[in-house]
């Protein structure tokens, strides 16, 4: 097919999220096409992908199984209702996730995106404390540069400022842990920050302010990816299993990018050694291929639920796509992938090279700091005066004409490659960030 034709004949109707529409409508960055490391653009370039997608395509673009198993899917059985009546692959899907869950988080949930696996979640710690007789317990707490979706119940409990300035109050009952962004006591550490673990007790600050009794639940990224790849404290989240176990409060861990792989094991939950009492996913459930989430649920929460008249529904909540056939068919293809391709334990072993590499961008110009953990890193740069992301911004431009497609999220660079990355590739994209800052 001629590249002109793939092209859309007019941009104008496609409002476009998290963009900047009209930079990117004067000077489009067009795909057509992907495979393996690498997007194909529309003039036939060759652009590799440093941000496995939006942090999600995790076993690279077209990985064969994983497409063979949607085409298949398709054909045998495209839809059925989740409401009074299933069908076999949620079930497998279900149990496969249970099994692969840490501790006692036997029983999952489906929903279409991390957004919708937040408000899930959210809403079943609420309903879980008011089938215990705890009806008091309504304040859900978040954390300042926390990021959990769009939703309100997410954008609400979240604490990135510019994705809740224009909406209005948001919900009630709120409140937010200081975050654990510490760059003067921290910069340019390798993995986990030595400092910072007291910045937890800022949760006992809380609970005295509110009383412990009023608080459902505290969601946490165990390392934060939207707001710049900020990892935990040594200690950090040990600490706040320990306080929320003492109150009473439920835990969820917000998994939607660090869950399938991205830090070497399966569940952040498993990197850190810290069991919540949820955990949210989506992104690389399905490698991205289709829209699906998943929230896993401890067996204590899911069982003060199954009581009263057998007949009767348990959660009045739900999505007319949850347990989607086809996205299931895509999840347990991805699951497949994962464990035959080995790609958790490949992610494990590129941990240090992938380290090293960025901390040789370490004295290049505007460079203010280096993080990662697993395969995920950032680069934080010094603004231009009085134009904050522009420098990053500039930067991702340079590097995409260079062939490499990065993210930006304020003035910090991040990287998520998918875990079939080669060390080769490694050099290959950190050598068009290092080109892209000189230039």
């Amino acid at each position: 097919m001629d590249n002109q034709l793939k092209r859309p004949n007019a941009m104008d109707a496609y409002w476009m999220p998290f963009t900047a529409n009209r930079q990117f409508k004067q000077t489009p960055r067009m795909v057509a096409a992907a495979e393996g490391m690498y997007y194909t653009t529309t003039d036939g370039r060759k652009v590799m992908d440093g941000t496995a997608g939006l942090w999600c395509v995790n076993a690279g673009h077209a990985a064969r199984r994983i497409t063979e198993a949607v085409q298949k899917q398709v054909i045998e059985l495209d839809y059925a209702p989740a409401f009074q009546m299933g069908h076999p692959k949620a079930f497998e899907l279900a149990n496969r996730l249970a099994e692969l869950a840490p501790g006692d988080l036997n029983h999952v949930f489906f929903t279409n995106s991390g957004s919708e696996s937040v408000e899930t979640a959210l809403k079943i710690a609420l309903a879980y404390h008011k089938a215990k007789g705890e009806q008091g317990r309504t304040r859900l707490i978040g954390r300042e540069k926390g990021y959990h979706g769009v939703n309100f119940g997410g954008i609400s409990v979240g604490g990135l400022v510019n994705n809740r300035r224009h909406f209005g109050s948001l919900l009630t009952g709120v409140d937010h842990l200081r975050h654990t962004h510490d760059p003067e006591r921290n910069a340019f550490t390798k993995g986990q920050p030595e400092h910072g673990a007291e910045l937890a007790e800022d949760l006992v600050r809380l609970i005295d302010l509110h009383g412990a009794e009023t608080i459902a639940a505290v969601i946490v990224e165990p390392m934060a990816g939207s707001a710049g790849v900020i990892l935990p404290p040594k200690g950090y989240l040990q600490r706040l299993r320990e306080i929320t176990r003492e109150h009473g409060i439920l835990l969820i861990f917000d998994e939607v990018i660090t869950a399938y792989g991205r830090l070497g094991r399966a569940f952040g939950a498993d990197y850190y050694g810290v069991e919540p009492d949820m955990i949210t996913t989506a992104k690389g459930l399905t490698n991205g291929v289709i829209p699906m989430g998943a929230v896993m649920v401890s067996s204590e929460i899911h069982d003060a639920f199954m009581t009263g008249p057998e007949h009767m529904i348990e959660l009045f909540h739900g999505y007319t796509y949850s347990g989607n056939p086809v996205a299931c068919a895509a999840a347990l293809a991805a699951l497949d992938t994962y464990r035959e391709e080995e790609l958790f334990e490949r992610a494990a072993s590129l941990e240090e090279y992938w380290a090293d590499a960025l901390f040789s961008l370490k004295g290049l110009p505007h460079v203010k700091d280096i993080r990662c953990a697993g395969l995920v890193g950032a680069v934080e740069l010094e603004p231009v005066a009085g134009g904050p992301t522009k420098r990053a911004f500039d930067t991702y431009l340079r590097a995409w004409d260079k062939g490499a497609h990065l993210r930006t999220t304020g003035d910090i660079i991040a990287m998520s490659p998918p875990l079939i990355i080669e060390k080769r590739e490694i050099d290959e994209l950190i050598g068009i960030l290092a080109e892209s800052l000189i230039a």
